[in-house]
């Protein structure tokens, strides 16, 4: 499984553990799997730069929270998140938040960084399956959502603003 650490708010270790108890991500450093269709990049370097300009666009009100969060860009969802879940197909999970949504958290609260992972393979599937959608809006929506949970959102919340997820 091809891997990229993407890293939006402080520096931080490229090894660093991507969930709680998970270990041995493999950084990806260029050749990016992927490729080009109808001239528009596909690869995981390029989701990373649709996310880093969805996170740097977020108002100035969210971006420092967003920044600290660690983002990973994944081919493919790992088997334990999917366990987890009590999903089957890897194609159903396009994004995940990991970590405590700050209405929750308190100053006490000792955790590891929140993470939000995106799964490139499931968007593309996702993009194709549409056919009526910019693969930079889908990336950016995914994106969107996983740090609406970060801020406390529940999906019913998110759908209940955005008819994209409904």
């Amino acid at each position: 499984m091809s891997h990229l650490v993407v890293n939006l708010g402080p520096v931080r270790e490229a090894g660093a553990t991507a969930r709680r108890g998970r270990s041995g991500l493999r950084p990806l450093a260029g050749g990016a799997e992927g490729g080009y269709i109808g001239g528009m990049s596909q690869t995981l370097a390029h989701f990373e730069a649709v996310a880093r300009r969805t996170v740097a666009s977020l108002p100035p009100a969210f971006r420092p929270a967003a920044e600290a969060v660690l983002l990973y860009v994944a081919d493919w969802p790992e088997p334990d998140m999917l366990a987890e879940l009590g999903i089957d197909d890897p194609l159903d999970l396009t994004g995940l938040y990991d970590g405590i949504p700050m209405t929750e958290k308190t100053p006490w609260d000792i955790a590891p960084p929140d993470v939000v992972w995106i799964f490139r393979e499931p968007i593309l599937a996702e993009w194709r399956d549409r056919g009526n959608v910019a693969l930079e809006a889908l990336i950016t929506h995914v994106v969107i959502h996983e740090f609406a949970h970060h801020f406390g959102w529940s999906d019913d919340d998110i759908a209940a603003i955005d008819e994209w997820w409904t």
